[in-house]
């Protein structure tokens, strides 16, 4: 076995891994120069060296799976041990601190010992979590789907104004961009129409800035309040001495679903095409799936309309029922590859999301900068470990 000083680095050591085998009465020998701290799994490794580099024959790959996995193994004990000695050399020389190594060690043992590790403590949001899946399972849920209701009709409100905000000045915009290519070529330039146009784009951005302001504002207040209430209430539930006054606070927040204003921003809800099937499987023990297909628009499943039907809301309860629990569901969005809302149906969802409060997940905007930040960090990790698998950093 040879052993030499990997150059540029002293923790590294090569180690010639010698692997003596018989073949058709002749004796062969393979001989492969090994990196210590071996990186590699030693399938992996055993798989290289057998089928990629030598070719060995089949009937050697356990025995040679078992003695490099021994090599490798006892030269790694070989190492630790050398490490260790000398370790102790340093220590009984008086080169190391033994203050601060005792220190160093008792710290690392109470972090990594399950005795000494501090109990966790429950975030808000589980305590949120477990709060509302207690709530809506008992008689207040229909007092929480219409209070979810009512913030989003404010919310909707508010767009609303901003809307007819935003459209009043782009008709004086473009009043005024008329004016101006009327009057081009005689008392104004080019110069000056690009002027104008510039001061149009910055008033709609500073128009546009201060009402998502506004919006992200309002929408905090009501995630705050309405989680605030929530906890309230489930505490009042528990403290239940005045059963009268827990079913009118459960009761006071009525609902707005049968109000109607002309001026109120309304999704047309397109009709939709579905059929059903019961497909039964096997031949003694049957089973039986229920399946149900849909031809619609897939963001009609996200809108929060302010006059909706009963269907609409049977829906949100069921959701809001097992929001947290172990049978989730969800819709998938077919998108490119970009992680933003800029354009086409991601676009469309962004605008969709912000139509009302969400009061149990981040705002979309939070959400995609999260997946953006995890990826860069995953691209990161693949730059620089290439050998490696980082697919669960992600």
């Amino acid at each position: 076995m040879k052993k030499s000083r990997v150059p540029g680095s002293s923790n590294q050591m090569e180690r010639d891994f010698v692997f003596q085998f018989g073949a058709g009465g002749q004796q062969c020998v393979l001989k492969v120069p090994l990196q210590f701290p071996v990186q590699d799994n030693i399938r992996d490794l055993h798989g290289l060296l057998d089928m990629l580099l030598h070719k060995i024959p089949c009937f050697v790959e356990e025995e040679l799976k078992r003695s490099l996995t021994n090599f490798v193994e006892t030269n790694a004990i070989l190492d630790y041990e050398r490490e260790a000695d000398l370790a102790l050399t340093r220590l009984t020389a008086g080169d190391l601190d033994l203050h601060s190594l005792t220190s160093s060690w008792a710290k690392a043992y109470a972090e990594t010992s399950l005795e000494h590790a501090r109990p966790e403590e429950a975030s808000w949001d589980e305590d949120f979590a477990a709060v509302y899946h207690e709530l809506i399972h008992s008689p207040a849920s229909e007092t929480l789907l219409n209070l979810e209701h009512n913030y989003s009709v404010s919310i909707s409100e508010l767009i609303g104004e901003r809307d007819m905000e935003m459209k009043k000045l782009q008709e004086r915009q473009a009043a005024e961009m008329s004016s101006v290519m009327q009057e081009l070529g005689t008392t104004l330039s080019d110069h000056d129409v690009n002027t104008v146009a510039s001061q149009h784009f910055e008033a709609q951005q500073v128009l546009e800035n201060r009402w998502a302001s506004e919006l992200k504002h309002m929408s905090e207040i009501q995630k705050k309040e309405y989680q605030e209430w929530v906890i309230k209430l489930h505490q009042d539930l528990h403290r239940s001495s005045n059963s009268s006054k827990i079913s009118e606070e459960i009761m006071m927040q009525p609902s707005q679903l049968e109000q109607s204003d002309p001026g109120t921003r309304l999704y047309e809800e397109q009709p939709l095409l579905e059929e059903s099937f019961t497909i039964h499987l096997g031949a003694q023990l049957k089973t039986m799936h229920n399946l149900r297909l849909v031809r619609a628009d897939p963001l009609d499943f996200c809108k929060h309309r302010r006059h909706g039907s009963a269907g609409a809301k049977l829906r949100r309860l069921q959701t809001a029922l097992s929001l947290y629990s172990a049978s989730l569901g969800g819709l998938v969005l077919l998108v490119d590859n970009r992680v933003n809302s800029f354009s086409g149906i991601k676009r469309d969802f962004a605008t969709v999301a912000v139509d009302c409060t969400d009061f149990h997940f981040p705002r979309v905007e939070e959400q995609l900068e999260a997946v953006q930040q995890a990826a860069l960090y995953a691209r990161a990790q693949r730059r620089e470990h290439p050998g490696e698998n980082t697919t669960s950093g992600l």
